[in-house]
């Protein structure tokens, strides 16, 4: 008997910095949320469509729950996160091998609420010294909620992704495919400009500025073998500015270097970036200017 093909929304969710991001590229086998090591490096919610011979699984990546939301975009974030839960088939709770904090706690008290299969998958397995410590902790762990399954995994190195992609298909809905076959996400070529621009950012800056940071995309054009990319970078201070630039441009540049060829690979086609810093005081803590720069409820 042939199985049937099934199709549905499937949300990562967790606290900062688990790996969510990293989870979504290598489950669809392209990159499409930015990645680094600091904790909140994903702002918005990202699609990532992955079509098999089986089904059409529709990822969603979230950015982290946290409990200190005291800033606009923090709470944005929040409200993102949380808002995902309500239109999903299947929520993937990613949490990290031997480390439960008070937000993994808070993120299960929400997803309590829900009434989809959570699958619990432990990341960062890869890390272990003491491998001997995994399974009485899969054990405790699986004490604390009905989950679907709890599933050990590296998103880093991809072992056990195969078995946690078979678990979200089985509880999929049996549907026709809702994207086309060849499409990866519903963001835009000029989002996912800015977000590139974005990474370098959080990766070539110290702690605390690119928190400070976003990206506008100010000009995209699409010729036959050619995209030409203006983008701002703002900043909330005059300081952070030439810190952004760096000395004699030299922090810019590099940022630019490494999102034009991300960006070459992503787009199939060479790419003339011009990268400008500007200040925007205060930003990440005024609703209006969040909104006027893309961060908004409805996306």
């Amino acid at each position: 008997m042939v199985e049937a093909f099934r199709c549905g929304y499937v949300a990562l969710v967790g606290r900062p910095n688990v790996g969510k991001s990293t989870l979504m590229n290598h489950l669809i086998g392209q990159k499409l949320s930015i990645t680094s090591r600091k904790p909140q490096t994903t702002r918005h919610r990202i699609l990532g469509i992955k079509t098999t011979e089986q089904a059409q699984i529709i990822y969603v990546d979230t950015p982290g729950i946290h409990l200190q939301a005291k800033k606009a975009m923090n709470r944005f974030m929040n409200r993102t996160a949380n808002a995902v839960l309500e239109d999903v088939q299947v929520i993937v709770f990613v949490v990290e091998a031997l480390k439960w904090t008070d937000e993994d706690e808070m993120v299960l008290a929400a997803l309590k609420n829900t009434r989809v299969p959570i699958i619990l998958a432990v990341n960062k397995i890869d890390r272990l010294k003491q491998k001997d410590q995994l399974l009485p902790y899969l054990q405790e762990l699986g004490q604390k909620h009905d989950f679907a399954d709890v599933l050990p995994l590296s998103a880093k190195s991809g072992n056990n992704l195969p078995r946690l992609e078979q678990a979200i298909i089985s509880y999929l809905e049996p549907s026709e495919a809702w994207y086309p076959e060849d499409q990866l996400t519903d963001r835009s070529s000029r989002f996912l400009a800015a977000e590139i621009v974005r990474e370098k950012l959080m990766r070539n800056l110290g702690q605390e500025l690119p928190y400070a940071t976003t990206v506008e995309i100010e000009k995209f054009e699409e010729l036959e073998r050619l995209n030409r990319i203006h983008a701002l970078i703002w900043v909330e201070r005059e300081n952070q500015k030439s810190i952004v630039i760096g000395e004699k441009g030299e922090r810019l540049k590099k940022v630019g270097q490494q999102a034009r060829l991300d960006m070459q690979k992503l787009f199939d086609k060479k790419v003339h970036l011009e990268l400008w810093v500007k200040v925007k005081a205060g930003w990440s803590d005024d609703e209006r200017a969040l909104s006027s720069l893309g961060y908004r409820d409805d996306d």
